[in-house]
């Protein structure tokens, strides 16, 4: 039985040089790893339909659903700073877009579905490891509340893949806002193409931010709302410890969403210094450098935006620049509010970044678990936050943010429900992604499917996985992170 799955393909309604139009690459003996029911009902897709043998074979590419339009996008981008005038879909194709049960467009796309015109020399596919981590850490990221493309659904090829080693190859169906990236607008940009560059900006308000075409400059206030939307994002991140690890342009959603889970982490002992990612050896996406990345990124993307800003080059350029300008102090409030929640307090006066800073720069002179330590606060665990800081000093700043508290506008019963609804209990960790993969690759699904299901509640404190919110032994830690192609 063949899901109905109402599609309407907006992008592929665009001229033929935004994409290359193509059907996925079959394989070999495709076979169900995970479904995410949820997801699909918000999309109003059946989700018994999707377990189907015919469905099975639409998410491993071996059929094309009816309504379906597959095509690769082309994008460009800069690459730990390098600039590449051409990328694009290289082991992903846009199946198409549905209009969800909230009146939203989403994208599904397969992840891994074989070679494009974009690969660059590349196999277009997928191993299992990769896959897996994207499933578990973009759901476990949309139950953290953070905007992020997620996954609808996970398919084994019955093939290998070869990597550092012959590996089983697997296939994502991954769903997003939009894939429109900072990269799809340098492509044309960097072609010179305005018609192109103003045709992808129209479409992209029309799709994201429909609003603001009614205002006079909608290109500067496009602008404006990336900014805004990436500046909630990143501090988002830092709030949760999480390290991007591939920051590159194309890496950058214009729908403010969390995209391209390749080499990412969770940090475990905090460093602001932290890297995981086995390339990025110059470490220009650690965890501290997010925001300064992040702002670099945007001028980029104001860079190619210029031809629509303004005629006039010099009056286009002091747009972007005030544009742009703002990013700093848009984060830092958002830092400091996500941040001031996590300590239980609602209001952002004087003095609360340093109170940040020094509980951070405790946690780093002891390499204190991130995720724990705020926990504990949470929890009011002042003893256990005290024999993993310094006990002195922890007491003295515990001493002070209650009297900092004695100010904010929250009770105190309500400055406990913000710091447990701010503080999860449940991240998901490299040593546990490594060990849901390591089991799958045995045939044991089991470990992969209890951390989706903890992780699906990140927030409560659930009865026997006690051992899911623990950081890992030191013979457990991973040092490292992969990329997948």
């Amino acid at each position: 039985m063949e899901p109905a799955v109402a599609f309407d393909n907006s992008y592929a309604r665009l001229p033929d040089r935004f994409y290359a139009k193509l059907k996925p690459k079959p394989v070999k003996e495709p076979a169900l790893i995970a479904l995410n029911d949820p997801l699909a009902v918000e999309l109003g897709i059946d989700p018994a339909s999707l377990n189907s043998p015919e469905s099975i074979a639409a998410l491993a590419g071996n059929a094309v659903l009816e309504g379906s339009d597959p095509l690769a996008m082309a994008y460009a981008g800069h690459q730990f700073g390098g600039w590449s005038p051409q990328l694009g879909d290289g082991r992903a194709l846009l199946l198409g877009e549905v209009i969800d049960k909230n009146g939203t467009r989403r994208d599904i796309q397969l992840k891994g579905s074989g070679p494009t015109p974009f690969s660059r020399m590349g196999d277009g596919r997928a191993w299992l490891g990769p896959v897996l981590r994207e499933y578990i850490v973009s759901e476990a990221m949309a139950a953290l509340g953070v905007p992020t493309t997620r996954a609808l659904a996970a398919v084994a090829t019955g093939e290998q893949v070869a990597r550092e080693q012959v590996l089983p190859g697997a296939i994502l169906t991954r769903v997003s806002t939009s894939h429109l990236r900072v990269g799809t607008f340098q492509y044309f940009a960097a072609r010179q193409d305005v018609d192109g560059l103003r045709q992808l900006a129209d479409y992209a308000i029309d799709r994201l931010y429909p609003l603001i075409k009614v205002g006079d400059d909608p290109y500067g206030t496009f602008l404006e709302r990336v900014i805004q939307a990436q500046a909630a994002l990143v501090s988002q991140w830092m709030g949760l410890g999480f390290i991007h690890g591939v920051m590159n342009t194309d890496n950058v959603s214009i729908a403010g969403e969390t995209i391209d889970y390749g080499p990412c982490a969770f940090m475990d002992g905090f460093h602001p210094q932290r890297v995981f990612s086995s390339i990025d050896e110059g470490a220009r996406y650690a965890y501290s450098n997010q925001p300064r990345i992040a702002h670099w990124n945007l001028v980029q993307f104001a860079q190619a935006l210029l031809p629509l800003l303004d005629e006039d080059g010099e009056k286009a350029v002091e747009k972007a620049q005030t544009a742009i300008d703002i990013f700093p102090n848009l984060f830092q409030k958002n830092y400091l509010r996500i941040f001031n929640a996590k300590l239980g307090l609602s209001l952002i006066e004087e003095g609360d970044e340093e109170r940040i800073e020094q509980l951070l720069k405790m946690m780093t002179k002891k390499q204190a678990d991130f995720t724990q330590t705020f926990r504990y606060l949470a929890n009011e665990d002042h003893p256990a936050l005290a024999s993993i800081l310094e006990e002195e000093k922890i007491q003295n700043w515990l001493e002070e943010l209650e009297i900092r508290r004695g100010r904010d506008a929250s009770t105190l019963v309500e400055h406990g429900a913000l710091m447990r609804n701010s503080n999860p209990a449940y991240i998901p960790r490299n040593h546990r992604i490594e060990q849901a993969i390591r089991a799958a690759l045995e045939g044991d699904f089991a470990p992969f499917e209890r951390l989706n299901e903890v992780l699906s509640n990140p927030y409560e404190e659930q009865a026997g996985a006690e051992d899911l919110a623990q950081p890992p032994e030191p013979k457990e830690i991973v040092q490292a992170t992969f990329c997948g192609t």
